[in-house]
């Protein structure tokens, strides 16, 4: 027989009745019913139920044993009584009559139980990682992260890519977050990076001829952290492809997202029309780039109704330029008691609050009633109801400014307004290509122009729209939302030197700057390149959809903590002298 065992804990059925069997694995729980022991026995796979006695020449070791301790029993497999079975496990209609006993490994006193349903500080943990992944939730969501990946890999394969590996020591390339630095031995004072995507290396190799590339790639980016996202590191699923177009693309990864999500969604709707919306129509709506579909409220321009009528503050915003009014409909929130709870909303987030209107029935009919409508006016309001699409025991909220100033206020208010009066459908996988991503931006207070989002994409027009304003310049940049997260970006790539100089200059960098930045790929460009594009989707944000959690730390095996510190492994630590004479480095001591 095997030093270990013959079975897994999840192998056993009433087949094996009678059978001699060795079981290796964690102590799950004990259970004393004086004079018999029984232990639930756990590995990756499953559990099994131990059973001992006074008659087992076990028993007086079996009693020593305690959660979580590793063991290796030997036993014969019996079945359960009829009325003693569990349905819930595969091993459910036997149990082991232990009969030998071998402990692999003790444990101390636990910090965090693996059994139960217990809460435990985050600290705790991170600190003991290893523990937190014994719990069945954390062995489900790293085994479904497991699965994604290989089966994204297949799709691919499927697709005729091809998986290509790139570095993971490279030069600083600025490319919107902070680069991890890492100092070189053998050139003193200088510096490599690690890489915060393979973005110039993916676009060299389409040069290079290879037309289909994909990986599952490591990113590393010095970022703030927030529950979606990592402040270290993250993986992709990286790919680009030569001689495409935009819709080459989503025609591309479409049907490989819908397959993961189909198989892995656990039965959930997954949405085959995927919506082209502008960047732009984006904001105004759901005042968003990564708007929740699954909410059907849509947010409208009211401005008109506003601009000269009874109510001050809203009338002499609209004065201003720039300003607009947004409505956000609320279909069957038409109560004082939620109109009030939505102001308060305003409230907690910084604004003085929300501007409201409802619609109640008063017997002869229908009444617009709160502070906006008696200051409008029953004609003005009326208007807004029609356009809204409004009816009794409906409500609409206002927020009015720049609307870069409350876009984002009026997106969280939509969100909660769909999630409180039932609107969000759940157990539904909504996705939305966001298209048409502005080049540019304007600093207000300087009047500088810089790139809004990614300098690499091909402008809409080429050359051609890079001599009007800049301002006006869109790219050919797209990302993918679902429920309310980005999990995937890309664009079709500027390939042409001429019209990336042109770009960049725009920006303000100089073509000595630009050469010197991104030499490598500017180089490449001179000698025929294709045009290509493509994406990164990313895999620890779409397996936290799968996994139906909010905390991206719950489909990472060994996460950081919120201030990027590895707490297990005590990481970042301090170098040792020697290290540092080594690199030519000293560290400056930071004022407290």
């Amino acid at each position: 027989m095997h030093a270990y065992r013959s079975h897994t804990c999840a192998d056993l059925t009433a087949a094996n009745v009678g059978d001699t069997v060795r079981l290796s694995g964690w102590v799950h729980r004990v259970r004393d019913h004086g004079g018999v022991l029984f232990i639930d026995l756990r590995d990756h796979f499953g559990i099994t139920q131990v059973l001992c006695d006074g008659d087992s020449a076990a028993f007086a070791e079996l009693e020593k044993v305690r959660s979580e301790w590793c063991i290796r029993i030997d036993g014969t497999v019996k079945a359960r009584a009829a009325d003693l079975v569990n349905p819930k496990l595969p091993t459910g209609e036997i149990e082991v009559y232990a009969r030998g006993l071998e402990v692999l490994g003790s444990a101390a006193e636990l910090p965090l139980m693996v059994f139960g349903e217990q809460e435990y500080p985050e600290e705790t943990r991170l600190r003991y990682r290893y523990l937190d992944l014994r719990r069945e939730a954390m062995q489900q969501n790293m085994t479904l992260r497991s699965d994604v990946v290989a089966s994204m890999r297949k799709r691919m394969w499927d697709q005729n890519f091809r998986e290509y590996q790139t570095p993971i020591i490279t030069a600083s390339s600025p490319e919107g977050a902070r680069d991890f630095l890492v100092p070189s031995r053998l050139h003193p004072g200088r510096f490599y990076a690690l890489p915060q995507a393979p973005q110039q290396f993916k676009q060299l190799i389409m040069v290079s001829g290879f037309d289909r590339y994909f990986q599952i790639a490591p990113c590393f980016r010095d970022e703030d952290p927030r529950a979606d996202r990592s402040p270290t590191d993250f993986y992709q699923l990286d790919l680009e492809m030569s001689f495409v177009e935009q819709q080459d693309v989503f025609d591309t990864i479409q049907p490989v997202l819908t397959g993961v999500f189909e198989e892995f969604g656990g039965g959930r709707k997954v949405d085959q029309d995927w919506p082209q919306i502008s960047y732009k129509d984006a904001a105004l709506w759901y005042g968003t780039d990564k708007p929740d579909l699954r909410n059907p409220i849509k947010m409208q321009d009211c401005s008109e109704h506003f601009r000269g009528s009874g109510f001050a503050i809203f009338a002499k915003l609209l004065e201003q330029e720039g300003t607009e009014i947004r409505a956000i409909p609320a279909p069957s929130g038409g109560s004082r008691k939620f109109c009030d709870r939505m102001n308060a909303f305003a409230q907690k987030e910084g604004l003085p609050g929300m501007g409201y209107i409802f619609w109640r029935d008063q017997g002869e009919g229908m009444e617009a009633a709160g502070p906006l409508a008696k200051n409008i006016g029953p004609e003005r309001t009326e208007a807004i109801r029609e356009q809204l699409g409004l009816g009794v025991g409906d409500a609409a909220f206002f927020l009015g400014g720049k609307p870069k100033a409350f876009e984002k206020v009026a997106g969280k208010a939509r969100d909660v307004i769909g999630e409180e009066l039932g609107l969000t459908e759940k157990d539904r996988f909504a996705f939305a290509w966001i298209v048409d991503f502005p080049i540019y931006e304007q600093d207000e207070e300087t009047g500088k122009i810089d790139f809004e989002h990614n300098p690499f994409s091909m402008p809409q027009g080429g050359m051609e729209a890079l001599e009007g304003n800049p301002l006006d310049v869109l790219g050919y940049q797209y990302d993918l939302a679902c429920n309310g997260y980005e999990i995937l970006s890309g664009a079709i790539r500027n390939h042409k030197p001429e019209i990336m100089f042109k770009a960049f200059e725009i920006a303000g960098y100089g073509k000595d700057e630009v050469e010197k930045r991104f030499g490598g790929m500017v180089n490449a460009f001179q000698f025929g390149a294709p045009p290509h594009g493509g994406c990164a989707a990313g895999i620890d944000r779409i397996v936290m959809l799968l996994a139906d959690t909010v905390n991206i730390r719950e489909v990472i095996m060994f996460p950081m903590t919120q201030r990027a510190e590895d707490l297990m492994m005590a990481a970042p630590s301090d170098p040792t002298s020697d290290q540092l004479m080594e690199l030519g480095l000293r560290v400056i001591p930071q004022d407290q």
